[in-house]
């Protein structure tokens, strides 16, 4: 499912118009990414939970050139499903 057959599903099943699903939809991505910027972590009861998790400094290699490389640490989003998500999957 890309971005457009998402908003036409929101639009369909609450019963919106394209554009206010849409509107939502932007709304609710900005307000995400937002949070977990700010290292906040958002949790939909039921849903999942949005959070970062921090990757640690390590060391790799340059497939081209089999040098070896540093790799700084970083911030990676994640998602955790929430029990009814999972229950509903399987």
């Amino acid at each position: 499912m890309n971005k457009g057959e998402f908003i036409s599903a929101i639009a369909t099943e609450a019963g919106l118009s394209k554009k206010d699903a849409e509107s939502f939809v932007n709304a609710f991505s900005a307000c995400v990414t937002e949070a977990l910027a700010k290292g906040d972590k958002v949790q939909l009861i039921g849903f999942g939970t949005f959070e970062t998790r921090t990757r640690a400094a390590r060391e790799g290699v340059n497939p081209q050139t089999k040098q070896r490389i540093a790799i700084s640490a970083s911030k990676a989003p994640a998602f955790k499903p929430g029990k009814v998500l999972r229950d509903a999957i399987n």
